[in-house]
């Protein structure tokens, strides 16, 4: 199992982490996703079918991309 932590600067509340994990665990292979408000910080534990590459799609989709490192 793979996790990455990101930041999502578009987070302003706790609805915001709600449509993250709800579109995320849509996924099949996403096992959790656990956010912070406060820190905009997001980290996914992830599984294949699922890739790092679908998440970054489905974040840019909701209007949560992950921040440029």
């Amino acid at each position: 199992m793979e996790t990455r932590t990101f930041i999502a600067p578009n987070i302003s509340c706790h609805h915001c982490i709600h449509t993250i994990t709800r579109e995320l665990k849509a996924l099949t292979g996403v096992r959790e996703v656990q956010g912070d408000v406060t820190t905009r910080q997001v980290t996914v534990a992830f599984e294949p079918p699922a890739t790092w590459e679908q998440i970054v799609a489905v974040l840019h989709e909701i209007g949560y991309p992950p921040a440029s490192s």
